[in-house]
């Protein structure tokens, strides 16, 4: 079988020549429907010889959180009638990928101790922005280990201003 990346490029692609100016809102549908893709039930479901597509189609309409636009229905209906409801997530992804080549933007992940408001994410974003010399769309994940602080990932470059981190370093200084 072919990778999921050979299978999600021409999805995506064409999805992302069809969203035109409304890139950000195919994206936003685009992420619901990767992670209700995600769900192992629901893939065997759609995997049966016995459920129809239009059964597929209705139940994964039906537990998103909004409706779908009509691309978005024309999209769904494409990926469920040729079984590539697996490969949901990558396209999401590669999607994410092809609108922040358009806008000249990448996703960073920030992880934190703490639940981020508002506007800290703003100040935070203002400086990471300068601190990697580009724009990012910021996605905040909570991870209690941390202790403190935050952990950033551009990419493949990080950035850990964490106490966890810094308490690793002391141990290694300490220890040497």
């Amino acid at each position: 079988m072919a990778e999921i990346a050979t299978i999600a490029r021409p999805y995506a692609e064409a999805l992302f020549k069809a969203a035109g100016p409304d890139a950000a809102g195919a994206a936003a549908w685009l992420d619901e429907l990767a992670a209700l893709a995600a769900n192992e039930q629901l893939r065997q479901f759609a995997d049966s010889p016995k459920t129809e597509p239009d059964q597929v189609l209705s139940l994964m309409t039906g537990l998103l959180k909004s409706s779908l636009p009509a691309i978005g229905q024309n999209f769904l209906r494409t990926v469920i009638e040729n079984g590539r409801i697996e490969a949901l997530p990558e396209i999401a992804a590669q999607f994410r990928a092809l609108k922040n080549a358009q806008l000249g933007a990448y996703d960073a992940v920030v992880h934190s101790a703490f639940e981020v408001d508002g506007a800290t994410l703003a100040e935070l974003s203002g400086v990471l922005e300068k601190r990697f010399g580009r724009k990012l769309n910021l996605q905040v994940k909570l991870q209690p280990d941390l202790i403190g602080g935050i952990r950033v990932v551009v990419g493949d470059e990080v950035l850990d201003t964490s106490v966890k981190a810094r308490l690793e370093q002391m141990k290694i200084a300490l220890t040497a």
